[in-house]
């Protein structure tokens, strides 16, 4: 084990919070009225009474927006752990599929996969994380001497889950997480300092960027999805949930009906 040097944290952290800010900017830019519009739920607006054709369009972009940022966020935090647990216990990807992180502390080998909050997937992805860490156990016990303990750990960057589930899985969250893969009780506060490295900056690239493109899209949407200035729901119900007929075939079509 090593002590950790925040100075090395926190420059790992502004080197490479740039290229989130960056992520995020792009993928507004790239971002498509289509893309919007047939991802969310047009029944919810309608049921919140939304109005006006900016109202709507703002509140469609801004929801998956947020979607979208936190799995850009999250990869950066995911990145950050690793990186944390490689300079304390010389933590390394492992071989196994699935799993993000490997290390041994006190004679434990820890497999890890490292999510950014405890509330990430559904039973399918939950199972399927389960079946990769009896693999990676599996493929680890052929090597590892029997008398080393391997421990399988779903690590949450935040939150307060920390329980062992009845698949023989840790889930341990927020501060609990990262003294586990750093050995400092306080690393979870520490990190917060420097993440707004040059936010002010790329915050106003991204707000210019946004401004224009919710524009752009107000305007279309007024186009193609308004009678006037009113909503067409219909229109715009159809678009989003109506049967793709020219794409599915006959006998599809036959079970549809």
């Amino acid at each position: 084990m090593q002590p950790l040097n925040l100075n090395d944290v926190t420059k790992y952290i502004q080197d490479n919070i740039g290229p989130f800010h960056q992520r995020r900017t792009a993928s507004l830019r790239e971002l498509k009225l289509t893309d919007v519009l047939k991802k969310k739920n047009p029944y919810l607006f309608r049921a919140k009474n939304v109005q006006t054709a900016e109202e709507l369009v703002k509140a469609l972009l801004d929801a998956h927006l947020s979607s979208q940022e936190e799995g850009i966020f999250g990869s950066f935090l995911e990145g950050l752990a690793i990186y944390v647990c490689k300079k304390v216990y010389g933590g390394r990807k492992s071989s196994s599929p699935g799993i993000d992180l490997e290390f041994e502390k006190e004679g434990v080998i820890y497999i890890v996969t490292v999510k950014s909050g405890p509330n990430w997937g559904n039973s399918g992805q939950l199972s399927d994380m389960i079946n990769k860490f009896k693999q990676a156990k599996k493929i680890l016990r052929t090597n590892t001497p029997l008398s080393k303990n391997i421990v399988a750990v779903n690590g949450c960057c935040y939150g307060k889950t920390n329980r062992l589930t009845k698949n023989d899985y840790y889930k341990i969250c927020g501060q609990a997480f990262w003294e586990l893969i750093s050995n400092n009780d306080r690393i979870y506060l520490e990190i917060i300092k420097p993440l707004n490295h040059e936010a002010r900056k790329r915050s106003e690239e991204f707000q210019e960027e946004y401004v224009r493109v919710l524009s752009d899209f107000v305007i279309a949407f007024q186009k193609d999805f308004c009678d006037g200035i009113i909503i067409n729901w219909e229109k715009l119900v159809t678009y989003n949930s109506g049967k793709p007929e020219p794409k599915i075939k006959r006998g599809l079509q036959r079970k549809l009906d």
